[in-house]
């Protein structure tokens, strides 16, 4: 499939990879906006927009998540010019 045909999977909750991905157990999801309180902004970002803005909540935007192939969690996820005009998407 291509990459117009993943992302509509992405966005009712199916994940998927590319077969020409070298690293094994690599796939996409996608994560829902939420927003977080003051009393959870723990580190980064939202810590630091709620310390320098003051603000009580920060809104997070919905976005592309990666699962690695080291098993970690990219957070963002942003497709490159290779990906986007791939064919070889699959759902898992």
């Amino acid at each position: 499939m291509n990459f117009g045909e993943a992302l509509r999977l992405l966005k009712v909750g199916g994940l998927v990879r590319r077969t020409g991905w070298n690293g094994k157990g690599m796939w996409l999801a996608l994560t829902p906006g939420s927003t977080i309180t003051s009393e959870q902004a723990r580190s980064g970002a939202v810590k630091a927009q709620v310390e320098q803005e003051k603000v009580t909540t920060v809104t997070i935007l919905p976005h592309i998540d990666m699962r690695t192939a080291d098993g970690g969690i990219c957070i963002g996820w942003l497709a490159s010019q290779t990906d986007m005009l791939a064919e070889d998407w699959e759902e898992l």
